[in-house]
């Protein structure tokens, strides 16, 4: 099956999507669902050479990034700002990450390095979570603009979230080159919109 399809670039996006909600309730409320946040940092381990839902574990381990991508799809405004700066921000900081093969390398080897510490420890592992926050701060974050994530002074201020959050985004990146992989581009964002939408009602119904 060929990568660049409607349903692999939806489920690129809902991955996207995920990773953003997943931020927003790290940083606002300082935790998120664990069967959610775990298929987000497993795809980072994953290859979609079997499939791009088998990324995320099938569907079920992207049901918030698909009910999220479609709150923020359909009515006229975008459900949530917050999430959609940070999606945005992830896509345009993969686009810059591809100009730079040096620190593309220096994050295959840190996440190769976590992919160890997870079979070892498992893979919500404050180590391992530690591990893949390092590799975003130590990478991504350093791109400019950076990405800046609002929330509770209380939750930000603690390194155990933080390192959830910087693993999240990292997580973010993945899908963000998995939706280039698959085809995924601005303009088809914008001029293929209703299509992803009808896309992501089918891929709901199939939760």
């Amino acid at each position: 099956m060929p990568l660049n399809t409607i349903t692999n670039q939806t489920i690129a996006l809902a991955g996207i999507a995920q990773s953003a909600a997943l931020v927003q309730q790290l940083a606002t409320i300082g935790t998120a669902d664990s069967n959610t946040l775990e298929a987000s940092i497993a795809s980072l381990f994953v290859s979609d050479e079997h499939g791009v839902a088998n990324v995320y574990g099938g569907l079920s381990g992207l049901k918030m990034g698909l009910e999220q991508l479609n709150d923020q799809m359909t009515g006229l405004k975008i459900a949530n700002p917050e999430q959609a700066r940070y999606a945005a921000s992830l896509v345009f900081l993969e686009n810059q990450l591809g100009k730079q093969p040096a620190m593309l390398k220096n994050i295959f080897t840190g996440i190769e390095r976590a992919r160890a510490q997870s079979e070892h420890f498992g893979l919500l592992h404050e180590n391992v979570l530690a591990n893949l926050g390092d590799v975003y701060h130590t990478t991504i974050s350093t791109l400019q603009p950076r990405i800046m994530v609002n929330g509770e002074q209380e939750y930000l201020s603690r390194p155990d979230i933080v390192n959830k959050i910087r693993a999240c985004l990292l997580a973010g990146i993945r899908a963000a080159i998995l939706w280039r992989h698959c085809g995924g581009t601005r303009w088809k964002f914008l001029f293929y919109r209703k299509k992803i939408q009808a896309e992501l009602q089918i891929l709901l119904q199939q939760l």
